[in-house]
């Protein structure tokens, strides 16, 4: 044994010694992680053949050994660190000989790239990342980050630390626009450090604030690094409960855990929200107090008077949140009472297949004894109850197809049943009467009959869907029907956008925020995941950037408008017809949903192409496109040389001695606990994409093989890797805002205005660590 250590050992030293000279050399990352992986292969090789390293495995044929396996241990849980009076055997790292070895990383390499990169499950998910990207940085590049921090600094701006307050509210909706820390840090830090020091806020503040408002891109959707995460946590967490079932005594996962071993990125989206709104009110809050107590390092600013309207607070308080809350409430307890919900008439064809027990009770007796561990004794007398109950009534009913009769009796029911106004039509209906009820608000003295005429459409048109439109009714005569309530309503809509576009807050935040709401809404509500959503995003943000363009060069952008009035349009004619124009019949009101859908649809894409061109004219698309491929091939290149690099580690048992050193310890938080030290101390010198596709696949067997809830396990260590970006002295967030940073704000300043911060991110740790709820609440709700 070289130096007292086992053969692997030095193997993962030697590993770990190139990686982290590789990434020092000045090369860009991307290519020194293959190349440290190749060169440590090529060191542990050579000293493997000169018999230097060699690694004392345990002797499965000794007598001990036997022993645990015939009290009943699984051979998986059997290791060094567990059982160190094992007996020994000498062999090398590389038992078959390391050319054998080199052979099955070349063919596993190639295996992996294309499950990976070229044409796995995992590819479409990918491909968000290229998307997201390029929202972040056409949104970047569109001014919109300066006119939000104008129009919060107005509006925070008179309070105490209201700058500050503005930046966090700002860096939050980057955060939720971009999902990039580079980018948003640098743009913050570009435009509103300079402006914070010139009106007296304190060095430390200023710094902190920038610095961890940027990082919030890390954890609050669409995050770059949920989705990067969510695709490896799918993987591990599901082999991982495969592994732990069968060491249960189970046959697979579904069996032993009563439900699917699947977790998806969109679902990591809803469990992110939460934490990352709650870190963002943790930094207000502190940046509110740390002016409290010290008024003159973080003054009260006037930015001067906007041209909104003057809004008196009785006024405020009725339109903004009275009236909003009444209809709210009063389209819920329209619901509860029957009045709103489907008018879905639809009959299937094949009757229900019959309810299973909620676990499966006829396993065997190892199994069982496992199951009642882990759920306990009331579940499994509950399951074992329910499966009497479908034994006595002959067992589980198959599906079946329903007969003539039965599907005309079933029609005739669930048409009686439908609920007299639809829920779609209602949830609409509330939407535009929100939007003239906040024109009512921010504009107390403008002329009130279009909004009155655009409410009477409203009532108008709940009251033809009540009563002349049935659940039967086709959608081409619905549209006949509401059409006349609708043009009254879209009438006082539009009188409500002009007030609307008055106010300087509402003309520069919803934009923005209906393409954000479109997007994560999207996927929080479980329509459609990642990829397709951010492609909406895509297209919007460059919609947006060019609207933005045109309206500084002073031209019209109704195309821009037109075409994503033609996308909304053709959503809603895609939901509410049936456009399979194939069938042998189809009628005439299909023909023509169909033939408005694909106008619809060919407006769109030349709006989008137009959009396109206004900003390659303007010399911004090249940029955008030039950086969004630096970004994405960054990316991929490191998933590719990061996975060469885990196949050495895995070459010689270095990805086994890990494992089976954090299996040694019996409590599985500390083994979490560990994990996440490790990984917030690798932080401070690796990118979060290194951290995720080197460390992660290492100890994600561990980590996700307990009764963790993986959402959480995978939030955890996206906050904790926010954490590490922050850390002095080597946080990626510091070094990002001292390159752009003036020449009075010192490094020590940056270091100092973070640790606050640092805290802040400790805290909300031990929050997420005691309260996993918060994470684990919104996927319960919202389905999927």
């Amino acid at each position: 044994m070289l130096f007292g250590l086992d053969g692997v050992e030095i193997g993962l030293i030697i590993v770990f010694l190139c990686l982290f000279g590789g990434i020092l050399s000045g090369f860009p990352v991307a290519f020194a992680i293959g190349g440290a992986g190749i060169i440590s292969f090529g060191i542990i090789a050579a000293l493997d053949s000169a018999g230097i390293l060699i690694h004392q495995a345990i002797d499965t044929s000794s007598g001990m050994y036997a022993d645990l396996i015939s009290q009943g241990i699984k051979s998986d849980t059997i290791s060094v660190f567990r059982y160190p009076d094992l007996p020994r055997i000498a062999e090398p790292i590389f038992p078959s000989g390391w050319e054998t070895a080199m052979d099955r990383n070349l063919s596993f390499i190639v295996n992996r790239m294309n499950e990976r990169v070229l044409a796995g499950q995992s590819i479409e998910t990918l491909l968000a990342v290229l998307m997201f990207v390029l929202m972040g940085i056409t949104l970047e590049r569109s001014k919109i980050a300066n006119e939000l921090l104008t129009t919060m600094a107005r509006v925070f701006g008179p309070l105490p630390g209201g700058l500050a307050v503005s930046v966090v509210v700002v860096g939050a909706f980057l955060a939720a626009s971009t999902g990039i820390v580079g980018a948003t840090v640098v743009t913050m830090g570009l435009l509103s450090l300079p402006t914070m020091l010139r009106h007296g806020y304190s060095p430390q503040l200023a710094t902190g604030v920038i610095a961890a408002s940027g990082t919030l891109g890390q954890i609050i959707p669409p995050s770059i690094v949920i989705v990067l995460l969510g695709t490896l946590a799918g993987d591990l967490y599901s082999a991982a409960q495969e592994t732990r079932a069968q060491v249960a005594g189970c046959s697979d996962a579904l069996t032993y855990l009563g439900e699917p071993a699947v977790v998806s990125v969109g679902t990591l989206f809803q469990a992110a929200l939460l934490p990352g709104i709650m870190l963002a009110v943790l930094y207000g809050l502190y940046a509110f107090g740390y002016a409290l107590l010290n008024p003159s390092k973080a003054p009260a600013v006037e930015f001067g008077d906007t041209n909104s309207e003057v809004i008196g607070k009785n006024h405020g308080l009725t339109w903004f949140l009275g009236v909003p809350a009444l209809l709210v409430v009063g389209l819920i307890g329209l619901s509860n009472v029957g009045l709103v919900g489907s008018q879905d008439v639809t009959v299937d064809s094949f009757s229900d297949a019959g309810k299973t027990a909620s676990l499966r009770t006829k396993v065997s007796e190892e199994c069982a004894a496992s199951m009642l561990d882990l759920h306990g004794q009331s579940a499994w007398d509950a399951a074992v109850a329910e499966q009497t109950e479908i034994d006595a009534a002959g067992g589980v009913k198959e599906a079946r197809a329903l007969s003539d009769e039965e599907r005309t009796a079933a029609f005739i029911a669930k048409v009686k049943d439908a609920a007299p106004v639809g829920s779609g039509l209602a949830i609409g209906f509330l939407l535009l009467a929100l939007v003239l009820t906040t024109a009512r608000g921010v504009s107390p003295t403008s002329d009130t009959r279009p909004l009155l005429i655009g409410g009477a459409g409203i009532l108008l048109g709940l009251a033809v869907d009540a009563f002349l439109i049935a659940p039967t009714t086709t959608p081409g005569m619905t549209v006949l029907f509401i059409a006349i309530p609708l043009g009254l309503t879209f009438y006082g809509c539009h009188y409500a956008a002009s007030l609307l576009g008055k106010n300087e807050l509402l003309r520069v935040v919803f934009p923005p925020l209906v393409l954000i709401i479109a997007v994560l809404g999207s996927i929080l509500g479980g329509i459609t995941n990642p990829t397709p959503a951010a492609a909406l995003g895509a297209g919007g943000a460059i919609m947006l950037a060019a609207y933005r363009r045109l309206q500084d060069e002073e031209r019209s952008g109704a195309i821009i408008i037109w075409a994503t009035f033609a996308i909304i349009v053709m959503i809603l004619v895609g939901v509410n017809f049936d456009l399979r124009v194939s069938k042998s019949v189809v009628e005439v009101e299909n023909w023509i949903a169909f033939a408005v859908a694909k106008f619809t649809y060919l407006f769109a894409m030349f709006g989008i192409l137009y959009g396109c061109w206004v900003l390659f004219r303007g010399k911004v698309l090249t940029p955008i496109v030039r950086e969004t491929a630096k970004v994405t091939s960054m990316v991929f290149t490191i998933l590719i040389g990061s996975q060469l690099l885990n196949l050495v580690v895995i070459s010689f048992g270095g990805e086994h001695y890990i494992q089976g050193f954090l299996k040694s310890f019996d409590n599985e938080f500390t083994v979490f606990l560990i994990v996440m030290l490790v990984l917030f101390v690798l932080g401070f010198v690796l990118d979060f994409l290194e951290i995720i596709y080197i460390v992660i696949p290492i100890v994600g067997p561990v980590i996700y093989g307990g009764t963790f809830d993986p959402k959480w396990v995978t939030i955890m260590i996206a906050v904790n890797l926010q954490t590490s970006f922050l850390t002095p002295p080597f946080g990626f967030a510091l070094f990002y805002l001292r390159g752009v940073a003036p020449k009075e704000v010192t490094t020590g300043h940056i270091y100092r205005g973070v640790i606050p911060f640092v805290l802040i991110q400790v805290v909300g740790l031990g929050i997420l660590w005691f309260f996993p709820s918060i994470v684990t609440i919104l996927p319960a709700l919202i389905p999927n």
